[in-house]
């Protein structure tokens, strides 16, 4: 879990105070800033640079890569010959999971596809902080980094990939456009039906999953981007849809939106919502609540987009999606291959 968080609007402001105790001589901090702020100078100005402090403006165009984890990690130890005092990552679920793994790479030896899976990370990362600027991944919480590899998409899960401290500021999501709200919000909705509706859940898991459930039922049928408090509230509902996979599992939509991502590009957030809209088998009420919530701020979703797939494209995603098996044990059961296999896969791809 992550052992500290600060919340409220404008506590970014604490940062420098958060950081010094941590700061080790000539030992610089790395900023891994998502790029949409390099205009921003507004922000940019509050960062609290110091020395040899670094700022790297990172693109989330495309979901980090684990050869853009070893080659920011490759950077930073030919520039610097000391060890950072710590990473902090100021963004969406795509910069907070680079910042993740870029910690984790400092310390641990080989490339960051090494370490895709679950409790493969050796050594503890160096300190490392996270900042998002658009709520409902959970990344700021969870104990994965999802990654694209060369042959999988798959998080570095482990104990030591949780952020030492994170900075919850609703001020530094205003801005974002509707569709990312929405996108985004539902990736934190889709946690929270997998949670609920698992076999993995548990009184701890439950605890969370209820609370972000019922946030987001408020935010998305009631609320619209603008709302001050909406953006409190998702922000809350992230951590606690976070925490609510931390201790359980997500499912069928996660499973599947990974060969999407891996296959197509299809970023994260977007890519659960083309998903969950067909799995109506798996989630009904859900599913009918997902659309009403859809209909309700004017969401179109892409369609079409496995028209033109080749066989092999397709193989490779239903590959993808059945390797991932605590998400069809946790959705299924201990028997889900009995549940669940390509055919039915395909079938589901066809309609997207």
């Amino acid at each position: 879990m992550v052992p500290k968080v600060v919340y409220g609007k404008g506590c970014f402001e604490q940062l420098a105070s958060i950081l010094g105790p941590q700061r080790k001589e000539k030992a610089p901090f790395i900023y891994l800033v998502d790029d949409v702020f390099q205009k921003n100078q507004q922000l940019i100005q509050r960062i609290p640079l110091r020395f040899n402090d670094k700022l790297i403006f990172i693109s989330s165009f495309e979901e980090p890569k684990t050869e853009q984890v070893d080659v920011l990690v490759k950077s930073i130890k030919t520039e610097f010959s000391y060890r950072p005092s710590g990473i902090i990552g100021i963004g969406g679920g795509s910069i907070l999971d680079l910042a993740k793994a870029v910690a984790i790479m400092l310390t641990n030896k080989g490339q960051a596809s090494e370490y895709q899976g679950w409790d493969l990370v050796k050594n503890k990362a160096v300190y490392h902080v996270g900042i998002p600027t658009i709520s409902g991944t959970g990344a700021e919480v969870s104990r994965t980094t999802v990654l694209t590899g060369p042959e999988k998409k798959l998080g570095i899960n482990s104990d030591f990939t949780p952020f030492d401290q994170v900075v919850l500021d609703p001020e530094l999501t205003i801005g974002v456009s509707k569709d990312q709200w929405f996108y985004t919000g539902m990736d934190c909705f889709i946690h929270c039906v997998e949670s609920l509706n698992g076999t993995f859940l548990n009184e701890f898991s439950k605890s969370y999953g209820e609370k972000a459930y019922d946030l987001c039922k408020e935010i998305f049928l009631n609320r619209d981007l603008n709302d001050e408090t909406a953006r409190e509230k998702l922000m809350m509902a992230s951590w606690h849809g976070g925490m609510s996979i931390a201790y359980s599992q997500v499912g069928v939509a996660h499973a599947m939106s990974y060969g999407l991502s891996y296959v197509l590009g299809v970023k994260h957030g977007i890519g659960n919502c083309i998903v969950f809209d067909h799995l109506e088998d798996y989630y009904p009420i859900d599913v009918a609540l997902f659309k009403q919530m859809k209909q309700a701020h004017g969401i179109e979703l892409p369609q079409g987009i496995c028209k033109d797939l080749t066989e092999s494209q397709m193989d490779t995603m239903v590959k993808i999606g059945l390797s991932l098996v605590p998400l069809w044990e946790n959705a299924l059961g201990p028997d889900w291959e009995s549940k669940i296999n390509a055919e039915k896969l395909k079938a589901l791809y066809a309609k997207m």
